[in-house]
């Protein structure tokens, strides 16, 4: 059996989509893999005693759950754009959770469309302290360089990172995040994870956590980055991360695949599933013919 240990953050804003994410995580794992699940909060959660993500045990069973109290740290932590200071929980991880000397961490707004043990066992992190995606992304490119001072192609989501715990409380890394969370960043807890660690990164393979949903990446047939094999394997293995609009909010690049994982979870409300599919499509019967036939190629053009 594979042990694979893997942490969530978040609070009970994002507890439903947290048992989709971890829905699809259980759902596409080998047969001889186990996830070994941490989830950090604070005081103030309450899905810890709410039995929402234990349901799954009806369901899976190569899985377990531990909910990890960090109290409040970062309670006076800068938050911007709706993040918010669950975010910074990530960077407490090797402390936390001592049981493994490496584990993965990712954000709930993912869905999973592969087994993570082969990556987990095959990535070495000796000399690092952090594995992730770098993402190109042209309208980043001044701010990394300019505010984080490195390279924007080593400059990793961390949405999606495996972390070498061992390492980082042998440097004595969580010192170094918690005081650079104590700057107004704009990118929050991603540029402290950046800033303290950008001489030990190490890049994983796009499939991983390219970050925008995947397609609003990949769709740009004039794209530099990826070569044609890379782009078929980010769509059809790669973790889908909603690091932008949120499906079960809105429209947005794949908002149907995390519906279908919805629909197919036993969380599955159908009341919630009718009545915001029925709000959006009269949303798009109001949008001009044009404006709609745009949507429907641009979605198509995609998936093929």
């Amino acid at each position: 059996m594979n042990i694979i240990p893997i942490t969530f953050c978040f609070d009970d804003n994002l507890i439903m989509p947290a048992g989709i994410c971890i829905s699809s995580l259980l759902q596409h794992a080998n047969e001889d893999t186990f996830y070994d699940i941490f989830i950090l909060h604070d005081d103030s959660s309450k899905f810890p005693t709410s039995n929402h993500l234990e349901r799954l045990h009806d369901v899976y069973s190569n899985f377990k759950i531990q909910y990890r109290n960090i109290g409040n740290s970062f309670d006076k932590a800068f938050e911007i754009r709706g993040i918010t200071k669950a975010a910074y929980y990530r960077l407490l991880i090797p402390e936390v959770i001592k049981e493994y000397e490496k584990i993965f961490y990712f954000d709930v707004d993912i869905i999973f469309q592969s087994d993570l043990s082969k990556i987990y066992q095959n990535t070495n992190l000796e000399n690092f302290y952090v594995a992730g995606v770098a993402t190109p992304y042209t309208d980043l490119d001044a701010y990394v360089k300019e505010t984080i001072q490195m390279n924007p192609l080593g400059y990793i989501c961390s949405g999606t990172i495996l972390m070498n715990s061992k390492k980082m409380l042998e440097d004595k890394v969580v010192p170094q995040f918690k005081k650079a969370a104590e700057k107004d960043w704009k990118y929050q807890d991603q540029d402290v994870l950046n800033l303290v660690c950008k001489e030990k990164i190490k890049l994983l393979p796009p499939w991983f956590g390219v970050v925008g949903t995947v397609n609003e990446i990949v769709s740009d047939k004039n794209q530099e980055y990826y070569d044609t094999e890379t782009v078929y394997d980010i769509l059809n293995h790669g973790t889908i991360h909603y690091n932008g609009a949120k499906p079960w909010k809105t429209w947005c690049y794949n908002f149907d695949i995390w519906w279908e994982y919805y629909r197919k979870s036993i969380y599955f409300d159908p009341t919630f599933y009718f009545e915001f599919y029925h709000n959006k499509l009269v949303e798009y019967d109001h949008l001009p013919l044009m404006k709609r036939i745009k949507i429907l190629l641009r979605y198509f053009l995609v998936r093929s």
